[in-house]
C-alpha cells in the first residue's frame, strides 16, 4: 500500500557482576617469538561455554553476523575462564584474534548461571570483569539469554550496544481480496522462534512497538469496514481498540516514554495527524492541512517528529518535521517521492522510501544509502542500535526478510512460509 487516502515475561533475570581484575596474571609473562604474527580477519575467538548446550551457538551467530567476525574453529586451547590462561596467553597472541570470549554454566533449582569473560588478548585485561547472568531452564528463555549476552559481549568490544536481544515484528499475508488473510508475527532478531500473536482476514498494516518491547500498536482493516487501530501486549493478552473511528486510522507510532501515539486518521475530513494517550481517550490533532498527511513518527528525543503529506502536489508525497515547542514545520526530503519515514535511535538518520527504492537519509535530508528496488512500497527499519536494518523485498511470489549490516557485517534473509511479508520492524530490547 503506497500510500493513505490519496497517499492514502521472558521470565529472565540479568546481573552484570563487576570483578577487579587487573591482569590474568600473578607476575609479568615475557616471551620472545621469532615468527610472525599472521593477521586473521576475525575480530573474536569464542570458546564454546562449559556445560552449555543452547546458547554458545546462538552467541556465535549473532556476534558473527556484525562487523566482529568471529570463531570458534582451530584454537589452541578451550578454556572456560581466565584462570586457565594462566602462562598460555602468548599462544592466543599469536594467533593474532584481538579477542577471546570464554565461559561456563551451571544449573541450580530450575535457574542456568552462566559466568563468562571478554578478555582482550594483547593485554590480557578482561573487560569490565567477569559477566554474570542468571535465566530460567528452558529453551526460550535460554534462547533470549543467549541474545542478551551477545548484546553485552558486542557491547564490551565495541562500546555499542547490541541489537541481538530486540526483536522483529512483521505481517504475512496469504490471499488477495476477499480472501486475504493478515498475520502479525515476532521473531528473534536472528531470523529465529517466529511465532504468530494475531490473525485476521483482511489487512494489517503498519506495527509500531512501544519503547520497552512489550506493547505493540497495528491497524487492522476487515471486509467493508475502517482501518482500527489496536494496542497489544506481545506476551498475551487480548487486543484493545485505540481508535474506533469511522475513518482511516493507520500508522501509529510510541512516544518515546510508551505514554502516547501518533496516527493519522481521515475521520473528520481528509487525513490528519493526532496524537493520543497509549491507554485511549480523546484525540488531539496536531496536523490539520487542506492536503494529507500520514505516516507520522516520532523522534527519539520526543520533541518532534516526521511526516508525509502531499501538499506539493498529487503523488508527489514528501516528508516534513514538526516541532512540538515551536509548532514549526520544516520540510526535510528532495527527492520527488518520499514516504514512510523512521528515526534511528539517536535521531541522526531517517529510513524512508526514496521512489520504489528502500533509503536512508540524514537528519537535513540528504540521502546517505540507497538500499535499492525490494519489490515491496516499504522503507526499511532501523535495528535498536542503529547499525543494522530490516526491511520486507519480494523474491518469485515469496516475500523475504531481509536483515543489512550498514557497517560491514553479514546481510541475510528469512522467507516466508507462504505468502507476501510487509512491514517488519526492530523492537528495542524488552525490558
Amino acid at each position: 500500500m503506497r500510500t493513505h487516502k490519496n497517499l492514502l515475561t521472558f521470565l529472565l533475570t540479568s546481573t552484570s557482576i563487576l570483578l577487579i581484575a587487573p591482569s590474568i596474571f600473578a607476575a609479568p609473562v615475557v616471551l620472545e617469538l621469532d615468527y610472525e604474527i599472521p593477521i586473521q580477519q576475525n575480530q573474536v575467538a569464542f570458546v564454546p561455554f562449559a556445560g552449555d548446550t543452547v546458547m554458545s551457538s546462538i552467541i556465535l551467530n549473532d556476534l558473527d553476523n556484525t562487523e566482529l567476525k568471529t570463531t570458534s574453529k582451530n584454537l589452541p586451547q578451550q578454556p572456560s575462564s581466565s584462570s586457565e590462561l594462566a602462562g598460555t596467553l602468548p599462544v592466543w597472541q599469536s594467533i593474532g584474534v584481538p579477542y577471546l570470549v570464554v565461559g561456563s554454566s551451571s544449573t541450580n533449582r530450575g535457574k542456568v548461571t552462566t559466568e563468562y569473560e571478554v578478555i582482550e588478548v594483547k593485554s590480557g585485561r578482561i573487560l569490565a570483569g567477569k559477566q554474570s547472568l542468571t535465566a530460567k531452564d528452558d529453551k526460550e528463555s535460554m534462547r533470549y539469554a543467549g541474545h542478551v549476552i551477545a548484546d553485552k559481549i558486542y557491547e564490551l568490544i565495541t562500546g555499542t550496544p547490541g541489537d541481538f536481544s530486540g526483536r522483529i515484528a512483521y505481517i504475512e499475508e496469504i490471499g488477495v481480496g476477499k480472501d486475504k488473510t493478515s498475520s502479525l508475527k515476532i521473531m528473534d532478531a536472528d531470523g529465529a522462534n517466529a511465532r504468530t500473536i494475531y490473525t485476521a482476514k483482511g489487512s494489517i498494516f503498519s506495527p509500531a512497538w512501544s519503547p520497552d518491547g512489550k506493547r505493540i500498536a497495528y491497524s487492522v482493516q476487515r471486509d467493508k469496514s475502517y482501518p482500527i487501530i489496536y494496542v497489544q501486549n506481545v506476551d498475551g493478552g487480548s487486543s484493545t481498540a485505540l481508535t474506533p473511528y469511522s475513518g482511516s486510522n493507520l500508522s501509529p507510532s510510541f512516544s518515546p516514554d510508551g505514554s502516547k501515539i501518533l496516527f493519522s486518521s481521515s475521520f473528520e475530513g481528509s487525513a490528519d495527524i493526532y496524537e493520543v494517550s497509549a491507554s485511549g481517550g480523546q484525540p488531539n490533532r496536531i496536523i490539520n492541512w487542506l492536503s494529507s498527511e500520514v505516516q507520522p513518527s516520532y523522534a527519539p528525543d520526543g520533541k518532534s517528529f516526521v511526516f508525509v503529506s502531499d501538499k506539493a502536489g498529487f503523488n508527489k508525497p514528501q516528508i516534513y518535521r514538526y516541532e512540538f515547542a515551536s509548532g514549526r514545520t520544516i520540510k526535510l526530503s528532495n527527492s520527488s517521492y518520499a514516504t514512510s519515514p523512521q528515526f534511528s535511535v539517536d535521531g541522526s538518520q531517517i529510513a524512508f522510501l526514496n521512489g520504489s527504492s528502500a533509503a536512508i537519509m540524514n537528519s537535513n535530508g540528504a540521502v546517505t544509502a540507497n538500499l535499492g528496488n525490494t519489490g515491496i512500497d516499504e522503507a526499511p527499519s532501523f535495528s535498536p542500535n542503529g547499525k543494522r536494518v530490516v526491511y520486507a523485498s519480494k523474491q518469485g511470489n515469496k516475500g523475504v526478510i531481509t536483515i543489512k549490516s550498514l557497517n560491514g557485517g553479514e546481510t541475510f534473509g528469512k522467507s516466508a512460509q507462504e505468502g507476501i511479508i510487509r512491514s517488519p520492524v526492530w523492537s528495542a530490547s524488552p525490558k
